[in-house]
């Protein structure tokens, strides 16, 4: 039986964007509502968009990595950052967050250049990155020893809060990269012994390369 007052399609988006872990698309919004076109999507996500703004709620609706889901507001930051230093769930450690950046400022990228910039060897790194799927490996790059080129994720998209590539902080000179959504501003991320190896070894192959494959989980 239906609960009376919780059937409106605002009302069923808002537990769709609750309940789903990752972002959703337009046209999965309209698939699941069964709504005439993407159109009439966007429109339900603006309503629930103005409804959370017009109530001053905690949440609001954020377009990230080519969908849409809920986060908390700026404003409630400190208090998340508080229960968030509670728990033993790690952080990116410092090397990580400056391998990525170099990754998403300049991927397709390999190893060796990223060890480069660095000027330490990242393989530890970046398999922890793999792990994480913050980035994935995107093919060979065509010079001696044919390296793998890594790239960025959708996942590193939704952990930094940014609807695209596009959306990375116009930087000059030194690589930066914006802390994840949720950590307060200036908050810095807790060195968890992520370190790179000190042995540079050969890179193992994985499996088949291109852009479909997954990091290991």
């Amino acid at each position: 039986m239906e609960s009376p007052g919780m059937t409106e399609p605002v009302d069923l988006l808002e537990a769709l964007l609750f309940a789903s872990d990752t972002p959703i698309e337009l046209e999965r919004i309209q698939e699941v509502l069964d709504l005439d076109a993407p159109a009439a999507a966007r429109e339900l996500v603006q309503t629930l968009t103005q409804r959370l703004d017009g109530e001053g709620r905690a949440l609001q609706v954020m377009e990230v990595g080519g969908g849409f889901r809920l986060v908390t507001r700026p404003e409630v930051a400190p208090w998340l950052v508080k229960l968030q230093r509670s728990k033993t769930k790690s952080r990116l450690s410092r090397p990580a967050l400056e391998s990525l950046a170099i990754i998403a400022y300049r991927q397709p990228v390999s190893r060796p250049e990223v060890d480069a910039i660095r000027g330490v060897n990242s393989e530890g790194v970046l398999e922890n990155l793999l792990d994480r799927r913050m980035v994935r490996i995107a093919g060979r790059k065509d010079s001696p020893g044919r390296p793998f080129l890594y790239e960025t994720t959708r996942e590193f998209l939704v952990a930094f809060g940014l609807r695209d590539l596009s959306d990375l902080p116009k930087v000059e000179g030194e690589l930066i990269v914006p802390l994840p959504a949720g950590e307060a501003e200036g908050e810095q991320a807790a060195e968890t012994g992520e370190v790179a190896t000190a042995a540079d070894s050969p890179q193992q192959d994985p499996g088949p390369g291109g852009p479909d494959v997954a990091p290991r989980s």
